[in-house]
């Protein structure tokens, strides 16, 4: 199956990119996507080989693939409620600078990281945060901090108590 990642690798080359726009507004024959995307009948060859290998392009005449069930990934592993692109799956991805959106972000969060009113020590909240911020653009005591300061997460005494989010 085609990853977000093998499309990308795929696409971000130039020649495939213009080869595959070709096939997609129609072009099936290589001198059709030769003259559709503008390059030389050797290059767009060379570029319907490896959108072939990356499962971009099938059949001859060319044609697109079916992307649905990629679509139908990239679809599930971005959540509802105004979370994408801060969110996808359980990865903390960036924070909004809206202060509304940012708390939004952080109760969903603590939600999937942390049980109400069960007490943590400062390791075990940072190595549930990290899993979260692994890969991401914020760090985990960034995080912390933000929890704490929404009050989603209460300090006191070396422990920190995770805080029934409101309905």
């Amino acid at each position: 199956m085609t990853t977000p990642e093998a499309v990308v690798r795929a696409l971000a080359e130039p020649t495939r990119l213009r080869a595959f726009a070709a096939v997609v507004l129609g072009a099936g024959t290589l001198a059709d996507v030769a003259a559709a995307s503008g390059l030389k009948v050797k290059d767009a060859g060379t570029a319907l080989v490896k959108l072939r290998e990356a499962g971009l392009v099938e059949g001859e005449p060319a044609r697109p693939a079916d992307l649905k069930p990629l679509a139908a990934t990239l679809t599930d592993a971005m959540p509802a409620d105004g979370l994408a692109p801060f969110i996808r799956g359980e990865k903390l991805i960036s924070l909004p600078v809206a202060p509304e959106r940012r708390r939004k972000i952080l109760e969903h969060v603590a939600a999937h990281a942390f049980t109400a009113r069960t007490y943590y020590d400062e390791t075990e909240v940072n190595e549930l945060l990290k899993t979260w911020c692994d890969g991401g653009e914020v760090d985990h005591v960034t995080i912390r901090r933000y929890l704490v300061d929404f009050g989603l997460l209460e300090r006191g005494g070396g422990m920190y108590q995770a805080q029934p989010l409101p309905m």
